[in-house]
């Protein structure tokens, strides 16, 4: 490891932890924080003692897929894909607020018995900031049996991100990229063909050059997030970007003038809250 995370704190904390598993299966994405844990767990304990698992459905897009294997390639992970059946459960394609309960119950599913099979610990990538959002399938997970090491080593994502950067890892700076479903509200049910529209859309705008964006499903309705010191430009791309997201499947284009903001689907359940507390 670089010399200058060597006397960091939470660094040897995290690899006392992954010392102390002993053994690992670890739920890999390809985002910021499962790639860092892949990589600290590997280069702490070693390929064999780490399996790397990339969850394959309808709500990870094949550019992210694609990413995931390549980076694994690349850093020597031991690296396997599985799919997921999330899809096959309506509670899933209700939508309701509990949707990420589900998921994660889908990929434990997966991760619990390569775990029990390899006499390791299971493993996911929640940092500290995590904890404070509406993330129903932390609880499912845990009931599970998985372990967030980098909450119990106390990770903030900007710590996360900091780490990164000193290993070297190109991740540092990947923007968050959460399911394809998490861009349709709540009691909209996922569907196939909505997952389609999203990420056509958001590879298009990707492609025009904005790289931290979400399309926002609302029925024939794109509503898109981008960074809000992006805006002025994004208006004076308003053509190509209308042709782009129009070209996905939808009818109407919004540009969301309060700009991007991680979990805003989330807002909604917030509100309820509120009000229920009166």
């Amino acid at each position: 490891m670089k010399e200058t995370l060597v006397k960091d704190e939470k660094f040897s904390r995290l690899q006392s932890l992954l010392y102390d598993y002993g053994s690992v299966v670890i739920g890999y994405s390809g985002g910021v924080d499962s790639s860092f844990l892949a990589k600290v767990a590997t280069e702490t304990l070693g390929a064999t003692k780490v399996l790397s698992v990339t969850a394959l459905s309808p709500s990870l897009t094949a550019e992210e897929a694609d990413a995931a294997r390549a980076q694994a390639r690349e850093w020597g992970l031991n690296h396997k894909e599985v799919a997921t059946a999330e899809f096959e459960n309506p509670d899933y394609l209700a939508n309701n607020a509990d949707r990420c309960a589900h998921c994660k119950e889908a990929l434990m599913d997966v991760l619990g018995p390569l775990a029990h099979e390899r006499g390791s610990a299971a493993l996911l990538g929640v940092n500290v900031d995590d904890l404070g959002d509406h993330r129903p399938g932390q609880i499912v997970a845990k009931q599970a049996g998985a372990h967030f090491p980098l909450v119990d080593a106390g990770f903030t994502k900007a710590e996360v991100r900091r780490a990164s950067g000193i290993l070297g890892l190109r991740t540092a700076d990947k923007p968050a990229s959460p399911c394809l479903s998490s861009r349709i509200p709540y009691g909209t049910p996922v569907s196939l063909p909505a997952l389609k529209s999203i990420g056509e859309a958001e590879r298009a705008l990707r492609g025009l050059g904005f790289e931290t964006v979400r399309v926002r499903h609302h029925a024939s309705v794109a509503r898109v997030e981008i960074p809000s010191d992006r805006l002025a430009e994004a208006l004076e791309k308003n053509t190509t970007i209308v042709t782009a997201v129009k070209s996905a499947g939808y009818q109407f284009v919004a540009l969301d003038l309060e700009g991007f903001s991680s979990g805003s689907m989330n807002r909604l359940i917030e509100k309820d809250r509120n009000e229920e507390g009166r």
